[in-house]
């Protein structure tokens, strides 16, 4: 998909847009902001549902700014939903996959002639900068399209097999199984729910989606345009309101044939223990990330430094895949670090929807306390290069804005090296050697994203067989551990960091919410 001047926006643009792309997303921003502070239901089998719990979204770029007063769901309407996704299953199992196809290749459309409208709304609602926010949509769409393109490739999963005597014929065919449970989270509010509902749907699953409370709004968006698009009643459902409903019902409901989660790791484990208290049922999580780099002796260290920057500091650390460690071999280390202190301090703070913000706030007060922590960890144990500091003057006191910070020195077991932050946070150690940061990049739990910059081929093969992530990249200036896009770079955790062995944008992702069936017939 295209925007503007056949320009597509992606986490890996580095040229600018044309003039139109930001008028574009500037006129949509105004025509958001005069929306904004609604009474907001959410959505069971094609009905708006209206509650006198009411939960408020709140800016994190100004909290004078209500984004909408969203119905809360209960427990109740949670089993609703849950009822609805499975009267809807029989009819939508039945759907010729061509169809299933068809009506989500409508939604992909419908996102993508809305995108600036979707985009300006999630600026807003979760403080994503304009080319982040439209690099989500544009990805959200990307993402139903390339899993209706995987279901085409298979020939909607049935695959003729062999046979063991004359007149048997074997066919090997993949069923859904029901309705899932799709819970996203406030980071990619869009592209995630959509890959997460797309590989489901496209299967013959329905779903209930649950957004994350800081992104009810934009979690809205995707209803409406997989509703427009023509899915039946009860296909697809949206529940918005506190996770405790939603947790307790799953671990209760035994209509819910699936799980399906991003989030943080305790939530997730949380999940996945009381949603199989009674009988294993298909749970795919993706649950973060420590992501290192490796910087070797024999990479450019600019390029390294803009990639690293880039990696840790988009939109503020906020990502799984967020660089949040670098290793650097001692040979380069002075002149990468002097080239990224450099880079880092160059990058503006402020407003998203100002063009040339490159990181907005964190999502909430609650980040803000997580940074204020980690800072006063780096100073007493390390040393603060740059940053460390909660911006609280001008229009900067009204939301949750805090420095992109650099630190070095930390015991080699401290805690701010192994826990993952969600923050604008980086830890610098300098090591002696390429293995040496390879060992030291593995030591964590988690295995999701890694990245390395060398100019030697062999290093570089070395670094793919040892390091235990499930994404690498190698020498990228736009992201040293970021950027992956549907149908280029599979999103799959390794360790910690996953539970499925198969990532979104990849090309196992939409069988995992399949059942094989093997079916014999005697001619």
């Amino acid at each position: 998909m295209t925007i503007g001047s056949g320009f597509k926006i992606t986490y890996s643009t580095l040229a600018q847009p044309a003039e139109e792309v930001h008028q574009a997303f500037e006129n949509a921003a105004t025509q958001v902001r005069a929306g904004l502070g609604g009474e907001v239901p959410f959505f069971v089998d094609g009905e708006a549902v209206e509650t006198t719990a009411r939960i408020e979204g709140r800016s994190p770029i100004d909290e004078r700014v209500a984004i909408a007063h969203f119905a809360s769901a209960g427990r109740e309407h949670v089993a609703a939903a849950i009822a609805a996704a499975n009267r809807a299953f029989p009819a939508w199992r039945d759907t010729p996959w061509r169809e299933r196809v068809r009506l989500l290749r409508g939604a992909a459309d419908l996102i993508g002639e809305r995108r600036f409208e979707i985009a300006a709304l999630m600026a807003f609602e979760v403080g994503k900068t304009r080319f982040e926010s439209l690099a989500d949509a544009e990805e959200a769409a990307d993402l139903l399209r390339y899993y209706c393109q995987c279901v085409e490739d298979a020939d909607g999963f049935e695959r003729p097999m062999g046979s063991l005597q004359p007149g048997e014929r074997t066919l090997d065919v993949l069923r859904p199984y029901g309705a899932w449970m799709v819970i996203s989270p406030f980071n990619f509010p869009l592209a995630l729910a959509a890959g997460m509902a797309a590989g489901a749907l496209v299967g013959g699953n329905t779903v209930v989606i649950k957004p994350a409370t800081a992104a009810a709004a934009t979690g809205l968006e995707l209803y409406r345009a997989l509703a427009d698009a023509g899915l039946p009643h009860g296909v697809v459902n949206l529940v918005t309101g506190p996770g405790p409903a939603v947790g307790e019902e799953l671990a209760a409901n035994d209509g819910v044939a699936g799980l399906v989660f991003t989030g943080s790791k305790e939530v997730g484990l949380r999940l996945w223990r009381d949603f199989n208290r009674n009988w294993p049922r298909p749970t795919l999580l993706e649950v973060g990330g420590k992501n290192p780099t490796v910087v070797s002796a024999r990479a450019d260290p600019e390029l390294a430094a803009e990639g690293t920057a880039r990696a840790a500091f988009g939109f503020g650390g906020q990502k799984c895949s967020a660089c949040s460690r670098v290793y650097v071999e001692e040979a380069v280390a002075a002149a990468f670090e002097e080239l990224l202190l450099e880079k880092t301090r160059a990058l503006r703070l402020g407003d998203p929807l100002e063009r040339d913000t490159y990181l907005g706030p964190v999502i909430d007060a609650a980040a803000v306390r997580r940074f204020e922590r980690a800072a006063e960890l780096a100073r007493r144990d390390g040393r603060v290069l740059c940053g460390g500091a909660v911006r609280r003057d001008g229009d900067l006191s009204r939301g949750h804005f805090v420095e992109p910070t650099i630190v070095t020195g930390l015991p080699r077991d401290h805690e701010l090296l192994h826990e993952e932050l969600f923050l604008p946070f980086l830890c610098l150690e300098r090591v002696p050697s390429f293995d040496e940061a390879i060992t030291r990049a593995n030591r964590t739990e988690y295995g999701l994203t890694a990245g390395v910059y060398s100019r030697d081929a062999e290093e570089l093969q070395r670094f793919f067989g040892r390091i235990e992530a499930g994404v690498t990249y190698a020498n990228r200036r736009s992201g040293a551990t970021t950027g992956a896009w549907p149908g280029v770079n599979p999103f799959c955790g390794w360790k910690a960091s996953g539970s499925a062995g198969k990532g979104v944008c990849g090309p196992y992702y939409v069988q995992q919410f399949l059942r094989e069936q093997s079916r014999t017939v005697m001619e």
